[in-house]
């Protein structure tokens, strides 16, 4: 069978039509590429020619380069080559951008003489999102299309803009209520002669505009090369000749591939895709249709589930056993929506649609009509088999049946209802209205389908959904278990809970182990513990004492008058110190680059033990989890990927050597890591 050619050329009224039909997003390929200068080269050979217009089939105009070409040998002709000769071109060339129009996308509509807009089209340079600079004039063109102080802030934060946001700032010279083409046609044919083209317009604006923006940014993302590599290239426009700056930014763009950083976040990018492919899924599997939802419990999880179910516009019922606790968890979720628009970040018409699609019931009868009904219930397996049991009664064929549950056993939920094929986990993260992460929990009847529609509805959501596997704690928690145990080690051994916590801030965590736990309350792992018959000493000692974090005043940190940051406090040591002493702990001062590897590497060794168990597909899905549930630094690509850099065997050798010199037997690395290293 012949492949289609990815790019075609329709000649009407005097005006070519090239047009890129490279599905699914008609990324710049090498094949694309070939296409266009072919295309444009048959048109401005055409006598009976006298505009082109630039085009593209499908709900995306142009993606943006092919990342897949990144870090292999380059094949011409180039995007640079590309946008060139478009710019280039004798005849005017005006883009009809029907979609999203991204990266290098976004450069070459930039470089042709006009472009017009759809209703769906989205413009932005999101190049350093993956920690590199737009590579084919991006930083060149739109300073001095829109100017330079405006740009700067839209290529240094990838952001993308809408139709009208683009017209009012002059990218686009256009917008539709329908297809852009006709549109295009029309300006196309208006334009005689190629007008100035962008780089040769005179609208970079104020430096001292431009120096501002510059310098707010460099506070915002200090150490961020890729950001400063954007300042540098706008800068490059006020200080050199177009061609001059053009070659500073590809020098940058290349410099910036070879950044360990940016590998890290063309890594994030990949397994963020990959993620979104469920493994073992029949062809074709198709998703269940959502329309409504219920979610039983009006806590704080649930308030916010609830929020996230009407932010995407799908009713919900939130359901409780009493009226009281009902007020209460909708009042909170009122609160919430009020602060947004106090904010400015949502109108007060839009907070009150929203609040208009969450309603509230007492008793599970209300989830009858649910399509989906997620459990947000205390963290208790007899409660949640117990709503489990009369959701199988009261909910209609066909509705999801789903646990928000952190760690306990899905299965055993399922067991209580005769339709354990509906039932997996969604577990959503706190705040579960701002959180990405959403883990989609397979349980060993879970049906395809059912599986297929959590995933399609998490996207609905706009979460990252990422399908794990039915085990304690999952994927996220279950290696947070592991750090969170050495964590409590290092304070019995010599180190302060400050002393943890920068050591976290300074590999990358925006928080600490324990200002986290101050932040979430120590009460939640003192109630799991005693429910599972296991010990912190630390961490008990101060819920003993009524420590029991941030909401209290007091709990690692002392917050003094209400306040959000937490200092240290002279009780915590003397605490840790006494209890060190009753277990015979000699403590020592213990240095950052010890703490870092003792609380990071067995995270990773328990990452390989969740490979070789299968409870996660794939390396990525891991650092994925890790990524949107746990802060974990996107530039460091996630425990996975940072194992991979320090090598396997590298990490192995670090924990057999701190067993030995800390006597503590659970640093030993797994046979699934030492299988891994091998590898």
């Amino acid at each position: 069978m012949t492949q289609a050619r990815p790019v075609g050329l329709l000649v009407e009224d005097a005006v070519a039509v090239i047009r890129i039909g490279s599905p699914p997003v008609n990324a710049l390929s090498a094949a694309v590429r070939s296409g266009l200068l072919d295309a444009l080269a048959a048109a401005t050979a055409d006598p009976a020619v006298r505009a082109v217009v630039l085009a593209a089939e499908g709900r995306t105009f142009i993606a943006g380069a092919d990342i897949g070409e990144f870090g292999k040998p380059p094949v011409p002709p180039t995007l640079s080559d590309v946008v060139d000769a478009f710019e280039r071109s004798a005849k005017p060339v005006v883009a009809a951008i029907d979609g999203a129009a991204l990266g290098g996308g976004l450069e070459l509509a930039l470089a042709c003489h006009g472009r017009v807009a759809g209703p769906k089209a989205r413009l932005g340079l999101p190049e350093v999102k993956l920690g590199l600079v737009p590579g084919a004039g991006g930083t060149q063109r739109l300073p001095r299309l829109i100017g330079a102080a405006v740009a700067l802030p839209l290529i240094a934060q990838g952001t993308t803009l809408g139709p009208a946001d683009a017209l009012r700032l002059g990218m686009v010279d256009e917008v539709t209520g329908d297809d852009a083409l006709p549109a295009a046609r029309r300006r196309a044919l208006a334009l005689a002669a190629p007008p100035p083209r962008s780089r040769d317009r005179d609208g970079l604006g104020s430096h001292e505009d431009f120096e501002a923006a510059a310098t707010a940014l460099g506070k915002q993302a200090a150490g961020n090369p890729a950001v400063q590599g954007c300042i540098d290239c706008v800068a490059a426009a006020f200080s050199k000749p177009f061609d001059e700056a053009l070659a500073f930014e590809r020098q940058t763009f290349r410099r910036l591939m070879e950044d360990a950083r940016s590998k890290a976040l063309r890594h994030v990018f990949f397994a963020e895709r990959a993620a979104a492919q469920v493994p073992g899924l029949p062809a074709g599997t198709a998703a269940r249709p959502v329309a409504s939802a219920a979610v039983v419990g009006a806590g704080t999880m649930g308030g916010g589930i609830a929020m996230v179910f009407s932010n995407a516009g799908i009713p919900v019922t939130v359901i409780e056993t009493s009226q009281e606790a009902l007020d209460r968890g909708l009042e909170r979720v009122r609160a919430n929506y009020d602060t947004s628009v106090r904010r400015g970040s949502l109108s007060a018409e839009e907070r009150d649609r929203r609040l208009a699609r969450i309603q509230g019931q007492i008793g599970l009868d209300a989830a009858v009509e649910a399509d989906v009904v997620v459990e947000a219930a205390f963290e208790e397996l007899g409660l949640k088999r117990e709503i489990f049991g009369t959701l199988d009664r009261v909910a209609k064929p066909g509705a999801l049946l789903a646990s928000n549950t952190s760690y306990l056993d899905i299965d055993s939920m399922a067991a209580a209802t005769a339709r354990p094929g509906d039932v997996l986990g969604m577990h959503f993260f706190s705040p579960a209205n701002v959180m990405k992460l959403l883990e989609v929990v397979r349980g060993a009847q879970t049906t395809p389908e059912a599986l297929a529609t959590a995933v399609e509805l998490g996207r609905r959501l706009g979460k990252q959904p990422v399908v794990v596997g039915a085990c304690h704690g999952f994927v996220g928690n279950r290696m947070l278990a592991r750090r969170t145990a050495q964590a409590e080690r290092l304070l019995l051994e010599g180190a302060a809970p400050e002393e943890v916590d920068a050591a976290l801030v300074e590999f990358g965590f925006r928080m600490g182990q324990f200002a986290m736990i101050d932040l979430a309350g120590l009460d939640i792992g003192w109630r799991v513990r005693k429910a599972t018959g296991k010990k912190a000493p630390v961490a008990d000692a101060l819920c003993e004492a009524g420590r029991i974090g941030q909401k209290v005043g007091r709990g690692y940190y002392r917050y003094s008058d209400g306040a959000r940051q937490g200092e240290p406090d002279p009780e915590v040591h003397t605490l840790i110190e006494c209890i060190a002493g009753e277990q015979g702990i000699a403590r020592r001062a213990i240095g950052r680059q010890e703490i870092i590897e003792r609380l990071i590497f067995p995270m990773i060794d328990e990452g390989a033990r969740i490979l070789e168990e299968g409870i996660a597909a794939r390396p990525g899905d891991i650092d994925v989890v890790w990524l949107h549930g746990y802060g974990w630094p996107a530039w460091r690509g996630g425990p996975m990927y940072h194992a991979g850099v320090l090598g396997a065997a590298s990490v192995a050798r670090a924990l057999e050597g701190h067993a030995a010199r800390s006597g503590d037997s659970t640093l030993r690395p797994s046979d699934a890591l030492s299988r891994m290293a091998a590898a």
